[in-house]
C-alpha cells in the first residue's frame, strides 16, 4: 500500500494537517487500511525532505498545514501512469502459513485449509453485504459523494480478491489429496539390491583349491 501516494493524492485537493489526512484517507478506504497520526507525519516528513510537498502556514485551530508541491504533482502523475508493478509481490502471510505447514510435525495441513476457507468465505459474505449497503445508497440518489463511489471499488476489489483466495485454498487441498494418493500407491521403496546370481563371474571369484601333492 503506498501511504505516500495516497498523502499527496489528498493533498492535491488542497492543504491539509496530519489528522484531517489520516480521517480523510480511511474514510475513502473505508478504514479498509488504517493510518495513526505518527504514520502520517512520519510520511509528510519524508515527502517534506524529497521535496514533494512543503508546509504551508497554519489553519485557524493553530494545525501545521501541508501542501503538495509542483515536484509532487509530478510524482503523483508517474504514479498514476504506471502499472502497479507485480514481479516482487508483497509477502502473503497465509501462502507462507501454508509452506511452512507442508510436512510440519504435528500439524494437520488440511485443517489449516479448511479453517481459513471457513473465515474467508466469512470475510467475502461480509464484503458482500456492504457492497449491496452501499450500492443501494448510491443507486437511490441518496449518495453521489466522491469517498462512498472510492469505497465501493475497494470493497469490491476485497470481494474479487477474498473470492480467488477461496479458490485458491480448494487448489491447495485438491493438490494435497492428489499428492497423497500417488503416494499411497507407489510401490515401497527398494532397502537394497539382491545377491547376484551365481554364474560365471562368482564361479572365477570363488578362490580354488590347491593341487594334492601325491
Amino acid at each position: 500500500m503506498s501511504i505516500r501516494h495516497g498523502l499527496l493524492a489528498l493533498l492535491e485537493l488542497g492543504p491539509r494537517y496530519g489528522s484531517q489526512l489520516r480521517s480523510e484517507f480511511e474514510s475513502r478506504t473505508g478504514a479498509t487500511w488504517p493510518l495513526n497520526v505518527g504514520q502520517v507525519y512520519t510520511t509528510l516528513s519524508r515527502l517534506e525532505r524529497d521535496g514533494l510537498v512543503a508546509q504551508g502556514g497554519e489553519d485557524d485551530a493553530g494545525h501545521a498545514l501541508y501542501a503538495i508541491t509542483d515536484t509532487g504533482r509530478d510524482e503523483l502523475r508517474s504514479w498514476y501512469a504506471q502499472p502497479v508493478d507485480r514481479t516482487s509481490p508483497a509477502r502473503d502471510e497465509l501462502a507462507i502459513k501454508l509452506a511452512m505447514a507442508v510436512g510440519a510435525p504435528g500439524v494437520d495441513i488440511r485443517e489449516v485449509i479448511q479453517s481459513q476457507r471457513r473465515h474467508t468465505v466469512q470475510a467475502m459474505q461480509d464484503y458482500t453485504r456492504l457492497k449491496a449497503r452501499a450500492l443501494d445508497a448510491l443507486e437511490s440518489g441518496r449518495s453521489q459523494e466522491r469517498d462512498d463511489v472510492a469505497w465501493l471499488l475497494v470493497l469490491e476489489q476485497l470481494i474479487f480478491q477474498t473470492e480467488a483466495e477461496a479458490r485458491w485454498l480448494d487448489h491447495c487441498e485438491a493438490r494435497l489429496i492428489r499428492i497423497a494418493a500417488a503416494s499411497a500407491a507407489a510401490p515401497p521403496p527398494r532397502t537394497g539390491d539382491p545377491a547376484p546370481p551365481p554364474g560365471p563371474v562368482a564361479e572365477t571369484a570363488r578362490p580354488r583349491a590347491g593341487r594334492r601333492r601325491t
